[in-house]
């Protein structure tokens, strides 16, 4: 069994114990190390090599939406999921564009944290449902969709591609895709990777943020 390396990066002590005493109860998951900022967290990324980060938002230094951007641009092989509490909602669009790959709020249950970790470290993103409403709610506010949208890419999705990316937007990962679509999980493993392409992106959450700005989903 492949053991996932995480990093706990808050600058809450207690919070940072409580997540590694949590964690360290699930045989697949090694903490290899606890970060109270930004600062701090980026050497520690180079030093352990992390699987995952989990990042709070406000910190001291370097907070965590700067962390995550030079996390993802210096270490692309670490991923990110931001942890914060409603408070944070106005570092929800940061935080994705940054590069975080999950986006989960304190108030998660240790199986939600769990699961995400591991989706996480697959390679899969995860927008907590409730975030992703904000999300959606957001670009609505903002009038980025248009009653007839142009796609304004190169090569414009297809049908089915543009289903998928509106279900992804709603938070499912390619299991609920296959499942909800009556596909296999690999067919919607590569119907993302060719939307990842036309759009230009390099993961889901970017997909999601590029599809609102173009008003595809």
């Amino acid at each position: 069994m492949k053991m996932i390396r995480v990093l706990i990066v808050d600058d809450q002590l207690l919070l940072r114990q409580g997540l590694q005493t949590l964690l360290e109860l699930e045989s697949d998951l090694e903490i290899v190390g606890q970060a109270g900022d930004g600062q701090a967290a980026l050497a520690l990324v180079e030093t352990k090599n992390p699987d995952v980060v989990l990042m709070d938002v406000r910190m001291p230094r370097l907070n965590g939406v700067q962390a995550t951007k030079e996390i993802r641009e210096n270490f692309p092989q670490t991923q990110v999921i931001i942890l914060t509490t409603f408070d944070d909602d106005e570092y929800v669009f940061e935080g994705l564009r940054a590069g975080a790959m999950g986006y989960l709020l304190k108030d998660v249950s240790a199986e939600e944290l769990t699961d995400a970790i591991r989706r996480v470290a697959r390679g899969e993103a995860l927008i907590q449902p409730s975030i992703a409403r904000k999300v959606v709610s957001e670009f609505a506010r903002l009038g980025t969709a248009a009653k007839a949208p142009s796609q304004k890419l190169v090569e414009p999705l297809s049908e089915r591609e543009l289903e998928i990316l509106r279900l992804v937007a709603q938070g499912l990962s390619n299991r609920e895709l296959a499942d909800k679509l009556f596909i296999t999980e690999g067919t919607a493993k590569n119907h993302m990777t060719n939307i990842l392409g036309k759009l230009g992106v390099r993961d889901r959450t970017q997909a999601v943020i590029r599809a609102k700005e173009l008003g595809l989903a």
